[in-house]
């Protein structure tokens, strides 16, 4: 099944009319934009569904830190995590969102596995690689821009359908 470019293109133009009037706050980011797509690639149909996670507290090792937040979407498969998603202000860089997906990503009930994310400004987009060793280690990729020529919102419904597989291999 392809991926419904109306759908896409739609998303493209909310997120310039948004941007038109400011401020675009999280929960307006994650509604008119992150939930959207979520939709367009069959993220709220079986096998998987979607949860917005109650506040965690993570106590870092040996100082005295404690991070509290709330993950903004987590798609799950059988109580694995495929995919957690930070909304942030449209505002804000994506760069805003990665200290504190990377948080929760740290607080991840199955922490031998590799864990990806996306942080998500309504016009920009930004994936997370973690894997949790000793010590922990992730990586980013390049952030895509929905104005940029092309509409990059296909780039990033593609990239997210791959990484929740690949997230997801050997999961039954």
């Amino acid at each position: 099944m392809g991926i419904p470019r109306c759908l896409v293109e739609q998303r493209r133009e909310d997120v310039n009319n948004l941007t038109d009037y400011p401020p675009v706050l999280e929960n307006v980011v994650r509604m008119a934009v992150v939930d959207p797509i979520l939709f367009i690639g069959g993220f709220f149909l079986y096998p998987f569904y979607i949860r917005s996670e109650p506040a965690i507290n993570l106590a870092v090792e040996d100082q005295d830190i404690v991070i509290k937040g709330k993950i903004d979407t987590l798609v799950l498969k059988n109580q694995f995590w495929a995919m957690v998603i930070e909304s942030k202000k449209a505002e804000f860089s994506t760069e805003a969102g990665r200290g504190q997906i990377l948080a929760y990503m740290l607080s991840n009930p199955h922490p031998n596995r590799p864990n990806y994310g996306m942080i998500s400004t309504g016009g920009g987009f930004i994936f997370v690689k973690f894997m949790n060793r000793k010590p922990p280690q992730y990586a980013l990729s390049k952030t895509f821009i929905t104005i940029n020529p092309g509409n990059e919102l296909y780039d990033v419904l593609r990239i997210l359908k791959r990484l929740t597989q690949i997230a997801l291999e050997g999961i039954d």
